[in-house]
């Protein structure tokens, strides 16, 4: 139809671009070794940073709950959707992010959607980070408040939009990068936030599970309270390898997100299985001192490794390791290379990154082995 050619001219544009964007089939079970479209692969691109996904004492939970209350919730948690698997999930996850209370959301796309323009009004004012993940952008758009974008991690500039800024005043921002792998500057920013009198909201999602002692993520490694970090979302479907995310903070703010968030109120709460699998999880992810120092082991052994190719790593200390390229062609090119030797690893392009700066996107596991790196260094070699 005429009135949609728009839609046909937009895609012919992305593919010419080099951008546009296609799926693979997981035809196994989530892991470092996966069969994508039949084929055995060696993946460096799933976000399961911790091994959980497929992990046995998960899996079994799961099924348990299954025989035992049914597949689907049925309804929203506000009608009767609302299981005892999710409340007990709720209580503990509250006091593994040492905050009064939890709440939980089916996505995290859904949580900062439904956080934030639950708190905001057109009134108000939100600032955050230039490089800040789309549903954090989306949730400002859907509050309607006034939007201040501050320059990726710049102290200075934060400081700048603060001072401009009027009513209400709530400042989001990652904990970890999902595309840079780096870490915000939360002591300083927190330290901003209280000197201009305004809230503080971290999504943690990369960080949760993979930092900190007992796994509670950035926040909690730099030792920052809830006086400090009044919010903090967690996704559940990285390295808890489950489904689902959560908001933490102060009871009153919770209560009033659970009566006020429109994403909240008109879904389907999430399957009681999912609940009861991710408090088995969180059990491994709070006993998971092996598997996060064998992740460090494998972040340092695949950072020497890689760079002694010439390739330009970017500068983190996380799971999520991006490798510079540059031009959208070369970055598909690379990853079309790896894919023909076995090894999955996504190409990042424009709108995910900035226009310019593609990438492959390399995550790293707790269950990688040296030698999955030095296979993948191997096959790199043949693509410099």
């Amino acid at each position: 139809m005429k009135q949609f050619s728009d839609i046909s001219a937009a895609i012919e544009k992305r593919k010419n671009d080099q951008l546009l964007r296609s799926r693979v089939q997981l035809h196994s079970a989530q892991g470092i070794r996966v069969v994508i479209d039949g084929q055995p692969m060696l993946s460096f691109c799933s976000n399961d940073y911790l091994g959980l996904a497929n992990h046995p004492l998960v899996c079994e939970a799961m099924i348990a709950s299954i025989k035992k209350v049914g597949v689907g919730a049925g309804a929203s948690h506000l009608i009767d959707g609302h299981h005892r698997e999710h409340e007990q999930l709720e209580q503990e996850l509250a006091a593994f992010m040492v905050r009064e209370r939890a709440l939980l959301f089916s996505t995290g796309y859904m949580a900062n959607l439904g956080v934030i323009a639950a708190l905001m009004t057109r009134h108000d004012t939100i600032i955050q980070d230039k490089l800040n993940h789309a549903s954090l952008i989306d949730g400002g758009i859907l509050s309607q408040a006034r939007s201040l974008r501050y320059r990726h991690n710049d102290l200075e500039h934060l400081e700048q939009c603060l001072a401009s800024a009027t009513s209400k005043k709530l400042v989001v921002t990652d904990g970890v990068f999902s595309m840079d792998g780096d870490c915000a500057p939360l002591t300083d920013i927190a330290q901003l936030c209280s000197q201009y009198g305004a809230w503080l909201m971290v999504d943690d999602a990369h960080g949760l599970g993979t930092l900190g002692d007992n796994g509670a993520g950035l926040v909690s490694q730099l030792g920052l309270d809830s006086k400090a970090v009044p919010l903090v979302i967690g996704t559940l479907g990285k390295a808890f390898g489950t489904s689902g995310a959560f908001v933490a903070g102060d009871a009153t703010t919770i209560e009033y997100i659970l009566q006020y968030s429109r994403p909240y109120t008109y879904t389907t709460a999430s399957p009681p299985s999912v609940a009861a699998a991710t408090r088995e999880s969180l059990k491994l992810v709070i006993n998971g001192q092996d598997r996060r120092a064998q992740l460090n082991q494998n972040i340092a052994y695949f950072r020497a490794k890689i760079s002694s190719l010439g390739f330009e790593l970017m500068s983190s200390s996380t799971a999520i390791q991006p490798v510079l390229v540059g031009a959208n062609e070369r970055a598909l090119q690379l990853s079309k290379q790896l894919k023909e030797q076995g090894i999955l690893v996504s190409a990042i392009r424009p709108p995910t990154v900035p226009k310019g700066t593609a990438r492959l996107r390399f995550t790293l596991s707790a269950d990688h082995t040296q030698a999955d790196i030095d296979e993948l260094y191997d096959a790199l070699r043949l693509v410099v």
